[in-house]
Order: C-alpha cells, then sequence, then structure tokens
C-alpha cells in the first residue's frame, strides 16, 4: 500500500508569524505545514491458498499489535455460516439418490467433492481427546458402497446381499464410547417366492471398535443378530456368530477401519480403507 500525504491544518493562534509593524497592518496570512506520514502496510490475504482461514481474523491480526485482539464471537458467526452453507450443500448433492443406491457416476463425483469441501473447511478431526463425539446413533443418509448394490460394500459381516434378495431399508449406527460397541443396525425386506409377502427384518451387525491415532477407528466384527418385524415380530432373534478366522475367506478378515474426516454435533463424514465415502446425521 502506498504511502499517503496527510494535510495538517494548524490553527492560528498557534501558527509561528511575525508580529505585525503597526496596528493599522493587517496580520499576516497564516501559513500551513504539509506533512507527509507512512501508513504501516497490511499484507493481503491470499484466500485461495488458504481456504480454511477466516479472512476477517487474519487482517484483524496484521493491524496494530499493540491493540487487543477482537473477541471471538466476531468471527464465530462468520465460520458457523460458512460450515452451514457447506453442509446444506453437501445435502442437497446427496439428497434423492437412496443413500447411494440411485447414484450415477456424475452424482458420486458430485458428493464426494461436495464432501471435500466441507472436511477442507472443518479442519482435521482429533478424537484422541473428545471421543464423545462419536457417540450416539447416527443415521445413514449417503454412502458410496451402495453403489456397488452390495449390503454396505465389501464390510465385515455376512454376505447376506449375494444370497438373498433383498431390499434395503434405512441403517443406522449405533456407537458406544464406554464399551466399545460399535453397531450397523439395516432394516431389511427379505424376498420371498410369491404369493408370500417379503419378510422384514432388522439386522444389527455387532462390532468392537479402537481408536488408532487421532482420527481413525477399527471395528472387529463379532456377531449379526437378525429380529423380524412386521406381522412376523413375535418370532425370537436370530443369531449368526462370528465364522471363525481358521474358516474365513482371506478377503473378509472380520475387520475395517475407517477416518473420520469431518464431525459435529449433528454430522459425520467417515472414509473407509476401500475408498468408500459415508455421511451421517445424528438420528
Amino acid at each position: 500500500m502506498a504511502s499517503t500525504t496527510t494535510l495538517l491544518v494548524h490553527s492560528p493562534a498557534l501558527l509561528s508569524r511575525s508580529s505585525p509593524a503597526s496596528t493599522s497592518q493587517p496580520p499576516s496570512t497564516p501559513s500551513f505545514h504539509i506533512r507527509s506520514r507512512k501508513i504501516p502496510q497490511v499484507q493481503t490475504l491470499q484466500t485461495s491458498k488458504h481456504p480454511n482461514r477466516n479472512p476477517f481474523r487474519v487482517l484483524a491480526a496484521s493491524a496494530d499489535p499493540r491493540l487487543p485482539p477482537p473477541p471471538d464471537f466476531w468471527f464465530q458467526d462468520s465460520e458457523n455460516k460458512v460450515i452451514a452453507t457447506l453442509k446444506l450443500k453437501l445435502l442437497s448433492a446427496v439428497s434423492g439418490l437412496n443413500r447411494g443406491l440411485a447414484g450415477s457416476e456424475d452424482d458420486l463425483r458430485k458428493a464426494d467433492a461436495a464432501a471435500k469441501e466441507l472436511e477442507d473447511a472443518g479442519g482435521l478431526v482429533d478424537l484422541s481427546g473428545d471421543l464423545d463425539k462419536l457417540q450416539g446413533r447416527w443415521k445413514l443418509i449417503y454412502s458410496s458402497a451402495f453403489s456397488s448394490r452390495t449390503l454396505g460394500g465389501s464390510r465385515p459381516g455376512p454376505p447376506i446381499g449375494r444370497l438373498i434378495p433383498i431390499t434395503l431399508g434405512q441403517v443406522f449406527q449405533r456407537i458406544d464410547i464406554l464399551s466399545k460397541d460399535f453397531d450397523n443396525i439395516v432394516d431389511l425386506k427379505l424376498g420371498t417366492p410369491w404369493p408370500i409377502p417379503p419378510i422384514e427384518v432388522t439386522a444389527t451387525l455387532a462390532h468392537k471398535f479402537e481408536l488408532i491415532g487421532s482420527s481413525k477407528v477399527k471395528i472387529t466384527f463379532e456377531k449379526t443378530t437378525v429380529k423380524a418385524t412386521g406381522n412376523l415380530s413375535q418370532l425370537p432373534p436370530l443369531e449368526i456368530p462370528r465364522i471363525p478366522d481358521n474358516f474365513r475367506p482371506p478377503s473378509n478378515t472380520g475387520s475395517g477401519e475407517f477416518e473420520v474426516t469431518y464431525v459435529d454435533s449433528d454430522t459425520r463424514i467417515t472414509r473407509g480403507d476401500r475408498a468408500e465415502l459415508r455421511v451421517f446425521v445424528i438420528a
């Protein structure tokens, strides 16, 4: 920023001038002094290189260091509005995709791009000291793995989708940070021969989880419990234990990992070890 010139006008009473020769002579014309003063330069914020920075916070930090910093609440509203806008953009990108089952390749790219924007704005996730953020019952609203038309993609658990014709209903994750329980709860309709109506069941894939590093979670499959709903809800639940490791195919190790790339009080984004993107909202 170039220096500017400041015009300083002095009061006639303070100006230095010679005394008049006689009282009849008019006073001399006041003199005006012009003095230049350089204004400190403010560094321009390159928002394209630092998309996560709040421009108001950076500009305030570059001001006179002798002044007290502005309070944090001056910037919170701006930051919250950015996050809210990006969350709405992500929800719009995945709406109408039936949790990813009806998504085209273009839909998958748009959902991934919207998720990355929110991940970048939220910054790195650190759950090591704040594991409570995972606690609760989360509803799955999008999974890129569902584009493969399998039950959650190649995840730990029985290959139900390959054995029985199914229609996928709502999907939830129930996480208890105290007991380390991590349950995937899936509503299903199992196909039956005509004219028998489909059988409605809820399958609970029970896991244990542990935190690896700051944001990565490892889950280990334990068992599947299938409970009939609807007209057959009086039937007892069927428990399917974990397949022993000796009989488990190499492609199904019974465990998996995913990274929590964004989380707040009502939204969570994860990216799995098989590149699947999942978006959850608190239920």
